[in-house]
């Protein structure tokens, strides 16, 4: 996986893609020059990029925040748990449990040796953040969010009998996995509340039976808000189709970082 967030591609206006394409299938130069005369300088206003959801065009932030709203998730709520998953980043970098992060020469630069987005702050200082997409009510900010980088991961999956034919030492097992989709609209980042209980089931296994949970963090509220929808009896009869809850992942289990809090 990789993602390239310092250098995305930024489109021609769509009435200048229009005009290039429809000159592309111009065949004789009266057709090219009527397509010409109807260009207009306001053509050539790019198109700047946008981490939006394609069918609501809607940022994630919008969707974290009307979220944290609808789930009462407070502002303070959401910078304590942000400074928790960055002090626990922290702690685990200082004491070497990062260590397979492959060091990085960027060009013009320094070599990247380890995730320098792990930046422990302070309440004090995480309250001084304006809202960052619902302006001027949101709770939503830069110190509780997922940050725009630059980053790439790999992973070698394969069956146990090759792994071990090739004298490789597997890390971990896949045991389970399932799919689920929600409306993008009002529940785009509530996938680890449906999932959870579908993935248990399948694997035949509780809460209970699980050491440590890692769900993808891209905002404190949302994390937090999918937390509270666990452990909602209404949450569950009302849009899960179950009698009772899941229930929440015990905090200390949840220990991750996600790379993105």
């Amino acid at each position: 996986g990789v993602e390239l967030m310092s250098d995305v591609p930024i489109r021609h206006s769509r009435k200048m893609r229009k005009m290039m394409l429809e000159l592309n299938k111009a065949k004789t130069l009266g057709q090219r020059l009527s397509l010409i005369s109807k260009f207009r300088l306001n053509f050539l206003s790019p198109e700047l990029p946008a981490v939006a959801e394609f069918s609501t065009s809607e940022t994630m932030g919008h969707s974290a925040d009307r979220l944290a709203a609808a789930f009462a998730v407070s502002r303070l709520d959401q910078d304590e748990y942000a400074l928790r998953s960055h002090s626990l980043a922290k702690k685990a970098q200082d004491e070497g449990l990062l260590s397979d992060v492959v060091p990085f020469k960027v060009p013009g630069r320094e070599t990247v040796t380890k995730d320098n987005g792990i930046r422990p702050s302070s309440l004090e200082q995480m309250a001084k953040l304006k809202p960052a997409f619902i302006k001027p009510y949101g709770t939503v900010t830069a110190a509780n969010s997922s940050f725009l980088t630059d980053g790439a991961s790999a992973m070698l999956i394969m069956a146990e009998e090759k792994a071990l034919a090739l004298g490789y030492k597997p890390k971990a097992y896949l045991r389970d996995f399932v799919y689920v989709s929600q409306d993008p609209k009002d529940q785009l980042l509530l996938g680890p509340t449906y999932a959870t209980p579908k993935v248990l089931e399948k694997a035949g296994l509780t809460m209970n039976d699980i050491d440590a949970f890692e769900f993808h963090e891209a905002f404190s509220g949302q994390i937090l808000a999918n937390f509270k929808a666990m452990d909602s009896d209404w949450f569950a009869q009302n849009y899960m189709g179950r009698k009772t809850k899941v229930g929440s992942p015990p905090l200390e289990k949840f220990n991750n970082w996600g790379g993105s809090l």
